[in-house]
């Protein structure tokens, strides 16, 4: 027995403390336990008859990075007093790192507990031993890491060979060669999907906007390694268009461990570093989806689309076409967008950016509707030649989609037929009178075909919609180029795509007020190198930049000479128009519209000294009916106006007295027979009231 065994040690009980690194240490290697728990023989030869063993920390490292409660709960006994020796196969086993080993060689000091381990038995009051202890609480922590840097080391070896493959992303399979792409047909198809529709709609939201509108599946990495098919959400559909693995490259390193300090905050954050700072990049290390040219491609796109020193952002639904390319001249910052007036119907662009965060101050703020105005004319210039092809190709595009969401459909149904089949064949497989294990596979049997029928069913209902809308013709896009400005400024037409094709032209725009003249001061950067100067008036303050359309001018013009305000208002809002600033029609509305434009009120006499009738009037005048003096109109045998589609029909009378009116109105009676007339001896069904 050692000298330094005292009987107030041996009055008070040891603890043994067990412990191994890892849960793989723990299920592989049982004869380090054993050699451990064997340490009871020891601490008995050496006195103690009460051994209590602490092995709740099985499995967790002691490098201090996870909470250990068995060595927690050992420190408070020791601290209380009520131990009197503390005990390991191996003094590495109570830490790997210095804090949490002098902490325990501290308190073993001050309460008088002796450190025992298999060679030696050690008193922290002595100082020889507490030199002793102190040296190898650093040897354990210094063979820690040096362990784990040979092993970091060989790990980062390998991965500069692209040899280290830990797991396969969804859409590939980890073997011997190296990563595979998944056999699953579906799979694969269902990436490829993510691809295209990115390039077709050029931002990642988008994409997911798209596959949540047609109710479309993704493949996903399962906790076992598994391919399960989820609902896309956003970190799913990002994952898949940013990892390079996807380009046909191995990477590794893509992300590293900062240290971070504050209450309540997890000690270590992950984030992304920049691509020349990663570890290996080897592009062609496997087959990709697409080649590595279009993987930097759609990378390119999808750092444009986030906002930053010279990138415009990804284009979004506000009525600013110019929103992320405009650059102030004088201080060459970015200008913000801003609406402002009702319903934030109003546009303007303003430079405020140094005002904000310095304090200096503003340099211009102009309205943007006439610049927007004035570079959707220039972009329609240079559009113009190509229109016919680009709508074609938008046809094409839109046809293209379709066939992605059928064919996607289709895949999904063929996957949901083979588990429907897979449940039937488990269900007939099963005892019939084990109704524990019988009425499972039936509701899982009857869930894999609702999901057959459900897919049977939208595949039904995207046919029939393919079928009524039936592919354009080259005819019609050839009409629809040559009025490019009218479907430009048409409602109905998305601002993201005007945006984007904006964007697709130009770099940027420098602009500038010239105060004197005074005028808006454009120099376009085209994309290519070629720049163009362009002079916008600009309007005086309280100048409203929202015009009413000339068509509706033109209408009110025609309707006065047979409505009144009220009636053109109401007419007006029937046909869905607005005011400039996207108001209703009202009667103090159309007043005003005609006082701006010197357009006569109704009166009476006036129509009635003029001749001007509606078409129920024009055909009394005749004597026929309402129907056949329409005809008569559309067919350009009389004239007359119609200058709303829920509207009135205009004639005047000079158009009702021509030869035409009066060859039509002679065919009209030839062709109308006898009428009906009542006849007092004809019986009738009277139905009684009481």
């Amino acid at each position: 027995m050692s000298d330094k065994i005292k009987a107030v040690h041996l009055e008070r009980p040891a603890i043994l403390y067990v412990r191994q690194s890892s849960a793989h240490q723990v299920l592989h290697n049982p004869e380090s336990q054993k050699l451990q728990y064997a340490m009871q023989d020891r601490l008995r030869q050496l006195g103690w008859s009460t051994v209590e063993i602490v092995d709740e920390d099985l499995g967790r490292s002691a490098s201090g990075t996870v909470t250990r409660s068995g060595f927690e709960r050992m420190v408070v006994e020791v601290s209380l007093g009520r131990v009197g020796a503390v005990a390991a196969r191996e003094v590495s086993r109570f830490a790997r790192n210095s804090r949490e080993w002098q902490q325990l060689v501290e308190v073993c000091r001050v309460v008088d507990t002796l450190l025992i381990d298999q060679e030696t038995v050690s008193s922290p009051r002595q100082s020889n031993d507490r030199l002793l202890l102190g040296l190898k609480g650093s040897l354990n922590e210094y063979e820690l890491d040096l362990l784990r840097q040979r092993s970091l080391e060989a790990r980062y070896d390998m991965a500069r060979r692209g040899e280290l493959i830990i797991v396969a992303p969804v859409g590939y399979v980890k073997t011997e060669q190296g990563l595979e792409k998944d056999p699953d047909r579906r799979v694969q198809e269902a990436i490829r999907l993510v691809f295209r529709q990115f390039l077709e709609v050029g931002s990642i939201r988008q994409t997911l906007l798209w596959f949540l509108e047609h109710d479309l599946q993704v493949p996903v990495r399962g906790a076992h390694g598994d391919t399960l098919w989820r609902r896309p959400a956003y970190g799913t559909v990002h994952q898949i268009l940013t990892h390079p693995v996807y380009g046909g490259a191995y990477v590794y390193g893509k992300t590293e461990n900062t240290p971070h300090a504050g209450p309540g905050a997890v000690p270590h954050r992950r984030r992304r570093k920049p691509p020349e700072r990663w570890l290996s990049l080897i592009p062609g290390a496997h087959e990709g989806y697409l080649s590595w040219e279009e993987f930097e491609r759609i990378q390119q796109m999808v750092s444009e689309n986030v906002r930053g020193p010279g990138r415009g952002g990804a284009p979004k639904h506000g009525a600013g076409l110019l929103a992320g390319l405009l650059r102030c001249r004088r201080c060459g910052r970015k200008l913000m967008v801003n609406y402002t007036g009702g319903n934030h119907a109003i546009l303007r662009y303003e430079c405020r950016r140094g005002a904000w965060d310095n304090g200096e101050p503003r340099c211009i703020t102009l309205a943007g509707q006439g610049v927007d105005d004035a570079i959707a004319n220039e972009v329609m210039q240079v559009v113009q030649p190509a229109a016919i092809e680009a709508a074609i190709l938008a046809g094409q595009e839109v046809a293209h989609s379709q066939d992605e969401v059928m064919a996607a459909l289709t895949r999904d149904l063929e996957a949901a037929r083979y588990a429907a089949r897979r449940a039937q064949r488990q269900y007939d497989a099963a005892d019939p009178e084990n109704r524990l294990v019988t009425e499972e596979l039936e509701r899982r049997w009857n869930l894999a075909l609702q999901r057959v029928r459900d897919l049977e069913r939208r595949i039904g209902e995207e046919s029939s919609q393919r079928s009524l809308d039936l592919p354009p013709v080259r005819e019609d896009f050839e009409a629809l180029a040559t009025d490019l400005d009218r479907v430009w400024h048409h409602p109905d037409t998305d601002t993201r795509l005007k945006k984007r094709i904006v964007r697709t032209l130009i770099q940027e725009v420098v602009v500038d007020v010239d105060v004197e003249v005074p005028e808006v001061v454009l120099i376009v950067h085209w994309k290519g190198g070629v720049h163009t100067e362009l002079r916008v008036p600009r309007r005086r303050r309280g100048q409203s930049g929202s015009h009413t359309a000339p068509s509706i001018i033109e209408a009110v013009r025609v309707l006065v000479r047979v409505c009144s305000d009220d009636l053109i208002a109401s007419l007006l809002n029937r046909n869905g128009h607005r005011t400039g600033r996207g108001n209703w029609w009202t009667r103090e509305r159309i007043t005003s519209l005609r006082s701006h434009h010197h357009i006569p009120c109704y009166q009476p006499e006036i129509r009635a000294a003029e001749g001007w009738m509606n078409l129920t009037e024009a055909a009394q005048f005749l004597g026929i009916s309402a129907r056949t003096l329409r005809l008569a109109v559309e067919r350009g045998t009389i004239e007359a106006q119609h200058p709303l589609a829920e509207g009135p029909w205009v004639f005047n009378r000079q158009a009702l007295v021509t030869n035409a009116a009066v060859q039509l109105v002679e065919g009209a009676r030839r062709r109308g027979g006898n009428h009906a007339v009542p006849d007092n001896r004809q019986a009738t069904l009277d139905f009684s009231k009481t």
